[in-house]
């Protein structure tokens, strides 16, 4: 994730940075989502068919730059999903 620091100069932030952005993140979505919904949440066809791509890419060593960031997207947002799912599950006591 790109961030601004106080003189605006954009920077990448590390990974100690997101714990507690995912944790402020998480308690919002946990307290206004339909668990159900949620839980069975899947990507559209179009968006797996390109997700697929872009993992055969990478398995044969084919990734461009524009590829390797859409991946890296993908990858965040299903680490955020699974997090969110296991704090939904946590707070429904399942």
């Amino acid at each position: 994730m790109r961030v601004s620091d106080s003189q605006g100069i954009q920077r990448q932030m590390s990974t100690t940075d997101q714990p507690t952005i995912y944790d402020e993140l998480l308690d919002l979505f946990v307290g206004s989502v339909n668990a159900d919904r949620l839980q069975n949440f899947q990507l559209s066809l179009e968006r797996q068919t390109q997700l697929d791509e872009l993992l055969q890419k990478n398995r044969d060593g084919e990734l461009s730059a524009t590829d390797r960031a859409e991946l890296d997207e993908y990858e965040r947002l299903e680490h955020f999903g699974r997090m969110l799912k296991a704090r939904l599950r946590r707070k429904n006591g399942a």
